[in-house]
């Protein structure tokens, strides 16, 4: 029999199916990029088991396909379970499977791909800065009732900007609007209206900030989910209102605005009044204002006459005349209370200073007598106080002396007010 491979050399040894596999699972298990790789494609089959959840993730376009499996202690961790039909985005690691020459990939992570994934992102940032208190009620602050400048950020090739400019010049003629301008679309666009939030900033004299664009695809409108641009507007020290879109879902920009509308348009009239509004306010006001005081002088015309009929009727001059009277008898009453006061106080006075003149020591000495006293100057009343060869000061009437006890003599040989004897 003839062989069909006539140049063909057998090798001396060839790999088992056991070793070929070995050699297969080292090369894909040990790859650092395949021990925890994300892979995205649709679900085409998923089956629920004991030990977990098995599923196949397909590549259409590419006819390509690769088991996955998530084991039942990963399950309650992922953001979204794998169904059939939908896209999703898987993180896990390429596993071998030796008995039966395949692989497949562990999951651990699924996220919905494309809207979906874009969904939940939207919900884990909104959820987040919710937390933060950015959307509180209590931060919102009320817009200015007489705005003198508005700014608007957006784009200058957007309609949005012409509605908003015919919108502002209409409702309010004269206002003054600044226009600080800033992509509203694409990956530069969160940037760009930061920029231009900090430009208002910067120029300090606008008193309302419109953030604002027109309708567009939901893929357009991505910037206004962006957390740089929700903190810029945040922190942003002016009121903002927020004009984006024809959209049915809030933007996070619209949630942390101090306002927000759905058009550019409505957003121009919650910035400014209405001049006509303004207006009849005014005339209101200037009505209110003259009934007030046409009550308030009417009242006072009423006050008026009924004072006037008071004093005819307590006849003034006659109570003047009868108040003057009792002021001159009283005048009269207090000067004879006075003059008898005086005259008593002076008689008092006269019978005190006889009584001085009587009590007065000095009278007493210019009539004879003497005042003997102590070397220290206390008064010498009786003799029991005083010893032989005792110094003394005598006064007089006039002048004093000083004198020696020479002796005492016993008072039974004297007069009754007993004595000394003085040398």
């Amino acid at each position: 029999m003839t062989s069909h491979f006539p140049n063909l050399l057998v090798p001396d040894t060839a790999l088992s199916v056991a070793g070929l596999t070995e050699y297969i699972q080292a090369l894909l298990e040990q790859d650092e990029q395949l021990r925890q790789i994300w892979v995205t494609g649709e679900v085409s089959s998923a089956t629920r088991y004991r030990s977990g959840l098995f599923f196949t993730l397909q590549d259409p376009d590419a006819q390509a396909a690769i088991n996955c499996v998530v084991w039942n202690n990963h399950l309650n961790r992922l953001a979204t379970l794998p169904e059939p039909g939908e896209q999703l985005i898987i993180l896990g690691r390429v596993q071998v499977y030796p008995q039966r020459g395949n692989y497949q990939l562990i999951v651990w992570q699924a996220l919905p791909a494309g809207e979906g994934l874009r969904a939940l992102r939207y919900r884990q940032l909104r959820m987040r800065l919710e937390a933060e208190g950015l959307f509180d009620p209590d931060r919102k602050r009320p817009l200015p009732p007489y705005p003198q400048t508005i700014a608007v950020v957006t784009s200058p090739q957007a309609a949005a900007w012409g509605d908003i400019k015919r919108t502002l010049k209409r409702r309010l003629p004269g206002l003054h609007i600044l226009f600080s301008p800033a992509l509203v679309q694409g990956d530069q666009a969160p940037a760009s209206i930061v920029k231009a939030i900090e430009r208002v900033e910067r120029d300090g004299r606008a008193d309302v900030l419109i953030l604002s664009r027109g309708g567009g695809a939901t893929e357009d409108m991505v910037c206004f989910n962006d957390e740089r641009v929700v903190r810029a507007i945040a922190s942003c020290s002016i009121p903002v209102i927020a004009g984006i879109g024809h959209q049915r879902d809030e933007s996070l920009a619209d949630l942390v605005a101090d306002v927000y509308v759905h058009t550019p348009t409505a957003a121009a009239e919650q910035a400014v009044p209405l001049l006509s509004d303004l207006y009849a306010a005014h005339r209101e006001r200037i009505a209110l204002l003259s009934r007030a005081i046409t009550s308030y002088v009417e009242d006072a015309s009423d006050e008026l006459y009924r004072l006037r009929g008071r004093l005819q009727r307590l006849h003034l001059d006659r109570q003047i005349r009868q108040q003057t009277q009792a002021l001159t008898w009283t005048r009269q009453r207090l000067l004879q209370s006075t003059d008898h006061r005086l005259q008593q106080a002076s008689q008092q006075c006269q019978l005190l200073q006889q009584k001085l003149v009587t009590l007065d020591p000095e009278a007493v000495l210019r009539r004879g007598y003497a005042l003997v006293r102590h070397p220290n100057g206390s008064v010498a009343r009786s003799t029991a106080d005083l010893m032989v060869g005792q110094e003394l000061m005598v006064q007089l009437a006039q002048g004093q002396m000083k004198v020696t006890v020479s002796d005492i003599l016993d008072p039974n040989q004297t007069s009754d007010r007993g004595g000394a004897k003085i040398g």
